[in-house]
């Protein structure tokens, strides 16, 4: 018998269907947990991802309003400083007739307008330099995480206060203030002086006729009334338009946040099922 035939007679061992399905299903089952795990390191990745992007958001925001503060107390204190003093000027420098009956109750409107506009100016002013160095120190540090040392969000209130003090009301009692001034200032013109009971002086102060002193208060009255209708219309139209683009703003983010969470209940929905 040849060496050749003996190698063709020997049985040949062919694997079995079993042994072929065994490992299929092996191979199978490997292949799916590595995909399965590939999955989940990708959803928990995204996720991170997504976390990470909406702290930075928030950190964004936070100082947003850090500066926001920051610039409303600066105007304040800019604007209350300027207006107070231009109150105190006008009042002292004022310059009162005793030979004048002015008309009634013109004086104390006058006085009252003038210290309630300094009273306010001034409580803007101290609100603005308190909370002031604060937020400035903080802003200077170039650090995301110190954002939470200023006191911003809780002086949000003494803040807001401020601002309404110096841009609203404090200009509003500014625009009163003037008239009133006019008022003051015009009316003696031309009144003649008056010594130990006698007139003096008639010929330099009789240019000046009572009807021209009242037409020239008049005119700055009516020329300030619709001046202080139009800053009260625009001071309504500006806040209402800044509420409703802050509520369009929190609906936004709202919105993403519903989109983000439906997308990830959607991402861990398919890892179960898979």
């Amino acid at each position: 018998m040849h060496p050749g035939e003996e190698a063709v007679t020997a049985p040949l061992s062919i694997p079995s269907s079993s042994g072929l399905a065994g490992d299929t299903e092996l191979l199978a089952s490997s292949d799916r947990k590595e995909s399965l795990s590939t999955y989940r390191e990708f959803v928990t990745s995204t996720y991170m991802d997504l976390m990470s992007a909406n702290q930075h958001s928030i950190h964004a925001l936070n100082w947003r309003r850090l500066y926001l503060s920051r610039a409303k107390l600066k105007a304040s204190s800019r604007t209350s400083a300027l207006l107070s003093g231009f109150a105190m000027v006008a009042m002292v420098e004022v310059q009162l007739q005793d030979t004048f009956s002015y008309p009634p109750g013109l004086l104390i409107a006058f006085s009252v307008c003038t210290t309630v506009l300094v009273a306010v100016h001034l409580f803007a002013l101290m609100i603005s330099t308190c909370i002031l160095p604060h937020i400035e120190s903080v802003s200077n540090i170039h650090n995301l995480n110190s954002v939470s040392e200023s006191p911003h969000e809780r002086m949000h209130h003494y803040i807001e206060l401020a601002w309404g003090f110096s841009t609203a009301l404090g200009i509003l009692l500014f625009l009163v203030e003037v008239v009133l001034l006019c008022w003051v200032k015009f009316l003696p013109v031309g009144v003649p002086e008056m010594k130990d009971g006698l007139i003096i002086n008639t010929t330099e102060n009789s240019k000046y006729d009572e009807s021209e002193r009242w037409n020239a208060a008049l005119a700055a009255t009516i020329i300030m009334v619709p001046v202080v209708l139009i800053f009260m219309a625009f001071a309504f139209h500006f806040y209402r338009s800044l509420v409703t683009h802050k509520t369009d703003r929190h609906t936004q983010g709202l919105d993403e946040l519903n989109r983000i969470k439906f997308q990830l209940d959607d991402e861990d929905l398919t890892v179960n099922t898979v």
